[in-house]
């Protein structure tokens, strides 16, 4: 929590307004559930669903290194359950807040729905 509230307090000097926190939905029987830490708006209306990932270190690859394929799936099925509330989605984008140790490093568009 203490990371999520950390890549909050970032994203929300870099101009970024919290509209939900912990966003979870669940799937089908044998499918796993899908959850986004942080879902912002930005300035120019833009969606952001963030993934917050921390690490004491960056050794194993990171905090970004852990945002599999896998776990890509699970944000985007989040996410388009989110979008369903809109009649009208506006833009979209998927961020990630990597923490490793005392180093916060914040990746636009780390990846996409398609």
């Amino acid at each position: 929590m203490a990371g999520e509230d950390a890549a909050l307090a970032h994203l929300q000097r870099a101009g970024l307004r919290l509209l939900e926190r912990n966003y979870r939905v669940a799937a089908g029987p044998g499918r796993p559930a899908g959850e986004v830490d942080l879902i912002l708006r930005d300035r120019d209306g833009t969606l952001v669903f963030v993934e917050v990932r921390a690490r004491a270190d960056a050794s194993h690859g990171g905090a970004a290194a852990s945002v599999t394929p896998a776990k890509q799936r699970r944000l985007i099925y989040a996410a388009r359950h989110y979008l369903l509330r809109h009649a009208s989605p506006p833009p979209c984008r998927f961020d990630v807040v990597a923490i490793d140790g005392d180093k916060l490093t914040w990746l636009q568009a780390a990846f996409d729905a398609g």
